[in-house]
């Protein structure tokens, strides 16, 4: 084995002694920056480093000047607990500094403890552990639709490129891994190159504790082309990365792998997880590796080494640039990539609804959909087996599943997978290029919370379309009535919560959700009729982009201000007009997000802190409305679970009539005076 004695020698190394040398030094990056640390998990980060390291040495497809280039491989690690593999790769490659590499989970450093996406080179970020299997998932289905589109209008496809994964044990033990899985195989989605790190070991013990699943067969059957191999044998590792790149379906590489693989004493030791290694074990591991006592050694023959490809590389993304500008002279490609690749969102208009009618704004939203679409190619999205109840069936119909055969269907039919769906869409934003959407009911979002909270945390646009909104579901019963779910979804940061009254605040929630590029947003939506405002369509849709806005006013100053969303805004107007008594405001506040980012001048011109009574209709808890109500205010809601009957019977025996408004509000009136 060769040693750093002698590295003034390392030109004459064979490829094999430099590769293992360069494991070596990155092995030493882990274990350093993880103890000054004195927090991490080397052990994972050790055992995935062979194939990591060759992954980013010979094969990685990227621009070494430009870690955003469109065409470049994804390469995303669901494991993110091992981000010091990660860190000193990009280290490697230029992107990061060795201050950062020191600075290894420190505040405001670049290197936090799991990698986060805005990080140059960093796809996505992970942690919670399975959703990088989706998100990467997601990233190939984006790369798919964007090279089917291409495909037709250049002979020089600029959209070509793999998703790498890797993943641990602990990945593959997260059911969403197998519903992505599931998915990826159903639509043979080749390009996806999955390494499964099988180490044996995790932060409670050995595997065998919680798991005997055998992960060849279980992929074998869902559609994936397998490859178990030695995971430090790098002639192995070769072969399997370009064997899967060959292959028409995708790839899962298992890789049989020791955790902390080269360690004096502590390999195989589930301890080394999530620890760091003590420095007397440091100390003897380098001697071992034929590293110097030094922290944080990395020598320019070693990074040299690493980026020799670097030249090659710059090659092909000046030819790729090159034939990309030659492809410009084509104006409908020149459209389509503005659109896509470069988010320009052309103006689109609106649809028109008649005032008066009754619509169910789930029913809105398909209308908005498919006259959204004819304007958006890059809208793509589906539902989670309920096209029927969503209103997602014409959408389908319209533009196809994607599927084995046709990457240029728009629609997706996700099947009973609301994470899986909700990861892929995730996956597809981060990727970029098209703006994806998925429809469940909304009692659901549930299953879906890790992904939504992952969307928001990565500030990306996604749209999720959540139906059959309150106990107005009826006789499905209180198992599918949501009750605290409108709230629970308005406690996640930089997420856009909208209940639109009607079937125009529908449109117009849907269309400032597509402008949202940096916010997720949930529509959450009726499955019964609700009457079409009387208001300009102009006017809604401005009022709806400052979140809350004065529906219907009275002369001077009000007496009662009613606040409502959703089915409870028409609810709010007919219990106004029994109280022809009292000057009452109605406010419509869709979206409590973006009221609370307007000015507090506006906020207070249509709430005023004081000088009327507050009272709030929403079909929900009514936690988190005292905000607004204030102390001496009424909310109107349900604080317990529906019942399964007709959904007129529950407004009634839930007091959501207007003459049981009109009571319970005169009743509240009553106890102030």
């Amino acid at each position: 084995m060769r040693t750093y004695n002698e590295l003034n020698t390392f030109l004459e190394w064979t490829a094999e002694e430099k590769d293992h040398f360069s494991v070596n030094v990155i092995k030493g990056l882990i274990m350093d920056g993880v103890r000054k640390a004195n927090s991490g998990h080397p052990g994972g980060a050790m055992s995935s480093a062979d194939f990591a390291y060759l992954l980013f040495s010979k094969y990685l497809e990227l621009d070494p000047d430009n870690p955003d280039w469109v065409n470049r491989d994804r390469f995303v690690l669901s494991a993110g607990h091992e981000s010091m593999l990660l860190y000193s790769l990009l280290f490697m490659n230029g992107w990061m500094q060795m201050d950062d590499i020191k600075s290894f989970r420190q505040f405001n450093s670049n290197t936090p403890g799991h990698p986060e996406v805005e990080l140059p080179g960093v796809e996505c970020t992970t942690g919670p552990l399975g959703q990088g299997v989706g998100m990467g998932v997601g990233m190939a289905v984006a790369e798919a639709i964007l090279n089917h589109s291409f495909d037709a209008l250049t002979t020089s496809n600029p959209v070509n490129h793999y998703t790498y994964i890797l993943a641990g044990d602990g990945d593959l033990q997260e059911p969403i891994v197998f519903g992505a899985a599931a998915l990826a195989g159903h639509w043979k989605l080749s390009k996806i190159i999955m390494y499964y790190d099988s180490n044996d070991a995790q932060i409670s013990g050995k595997i065998g504790r919680s798991d005997s699943t055998d992960y060849a067969s279980v992929f074998e059957a869902i559609g994936w082309n397998v490859h178990t191999i030695d995971g430090h044998d790098h002639d192995a590792i070769k072969s399997a990365i370009e064997t899967a790149k060959v292959i028409d379906i995708p790839s899962l590489i298992i890789g049989k792998s020791i955790m902390a693989k080269g360690t004096a004493t502590r390999e195989r030791d589930h301890e080394t997880h999530g620890a760091p290694l003590p420095q007397e074990e440091i100390d003897a591991t380098k001697e071992l590796m034929g590293l110097p006592q030094e922290p944080f050694y990395a020598p320019k023959e070693v990074i040299r080494y690493f980026q020799s490809r670097f030249d090659l590389l710059r090659t092909h993304v000046s030819d790729w640039n090159n034939d990309l500008n030659t492809s410009f002279e084509n104006g409908d490609f020149k459209n389509l990539w503005d659109q896509t690749i470069g988010e320009k969102l052309p103006s689109f208009s609106l649809p028109e609804f008649n005032a008066g009618e009754s619509i169910a704004t789930r029913k809105a939203f398909g209308t908005s959909l498919d006259h959204f679409a004819t304007q958006l190619p890059n809208l793509v999205g589906g539902s989670a087996d309920l096209e029927p109840s969503n209103y997602t069936g014409n959408f389908a119909n319209m533009y196809g599943d994607f599927n084995m055969t046709n990457h240029g269907g728009r629609n997706f039919a996700f099947g009973v997978r609301e994470f899986p769906m909700a990861v892929l869409m995730n996956g597809m934003a981060l990727h970029g290029g098209v703006i994806p959407f998925g429809g469940t009911f909304l009692v659901f979002s549930d299953y879906e919370r890790p992904a939504l909270r992952m969307a928001a945390l990565q500030g990306i646009r996604v749209i999720h379309e959540f139906t059959h909104d309150s106990f107005y579901v009826g006789e499905d019963g209180p198992t599918h009535q949501p009750i605290e779910h409108a709230m629970a979804l308005r406690t996640i940061p930089n997420y856009n919560v909208f209940r639109p009254g009607d079937a125009k605040e529908t449109a117009a929630c849907f269309a400032l959700a597509l402008e949202s590029k940096e916010t997720p947003s949930a529509l959450l939506l009726t499955r019964q009729g609700l009457p079409v405002s009387q208001l300009d369509q102009t006017d809604i849709t401005n009022g709806v982009s400052k979140g809350a806005y004065i529906f219907e006013d009275c002369e001077g100053h009000p007496d009662l201000i009613f606040l409502a969303t959703g089915s409870e805004l028409s609810l709010a107007v007919e219990t106004a007009q029994r109280m022809e008594d009292k000057s009452i405001r109605i406010i419509s506040m869709p979206c409590l997000e973006l009221f609370e980012e307007q000015s507090t001048e506006y906020k207070q011109s249509i709430i005023p802190p004081r000088g009327a009574m507050k009272i709030s209709f929403e079909a929900g808890i009514t936690f988190g409305w005292e905000k607004y109500i204030g102390p001496n205010g009424l909310s109107i809601g349900i604080n317990h679970y529906g019942a399964s009957a007709p959904a007129n019977e529950l407004a009634d025996s839930f007091g959501f009539t207007p003459k049981k408004a009109e009571k319970k509000i005169r009743n509240h009136l009553s106890t102030l005076l």
